[in-house]
């Protein structure tokens, strides 16, 4: 199979819920060896996990990070082509007063580059970006 979705941290986050949206954890199931993830994902899931206490709760998401997103989900460079075109749409959408998120557009941008649907429980964080396929799980 060849990489067809790039997930948003929050996709990513939605398998380790106490009761996980069964749409999305089906997608994830039917989709396997067709998903990938950013190198900003990684970031923001490794961060989140950093910020917490020493607890059963980080100590799962450590597992979950290390042992299962880390070595079975490719994760995607933010490289030269996804800066440019980054940075090509962020002076765009500024120019029409629209300011996104870094991060989201870093992550939409390795999206667009590597030819994948995004896919994100917050449409909206990505609605403004030039053609860029995205698609919620949860619905």
């Amino acid at each position: 199979m060849s990489l067809r979705f790039l997930l948003d941290t929050n996709v990513v986050s939605e398998a380790t819920r106490q009761h996980p949206h069964p749409n999305v954890i089906g997608k994830l199931q039917q989709h396997e060896g067709e998903i990938a993830i950013s190198t900003t994902v990684w970031h923001e899931l490794l961060f989140g996990c950093e910020r917490l206490p020493n607890s059963k709760r980080r100590t799962f998401l450590e597992r979950y990070l290390n042992e299962i997103v880390r070595f079975t989900i490719p994760i995607l460079p933010y490289d030269v082509e996804a800066a440019t075109w980054h940075a090509i749409e962020r002076a765009r959408l500024t120019s029409m007063g629209k300011t996104p998120s870094f991060q989201d557009g870093q992550i939409a941008a390795v999206a667009k580059v590597n030819g994948l649907i995004l896919v994100t429980n917050n449409v909206s964080d990505y609605g403004d970006f030039f053609a860029l396929q995205v698609e919620n799980w949860l619905v």
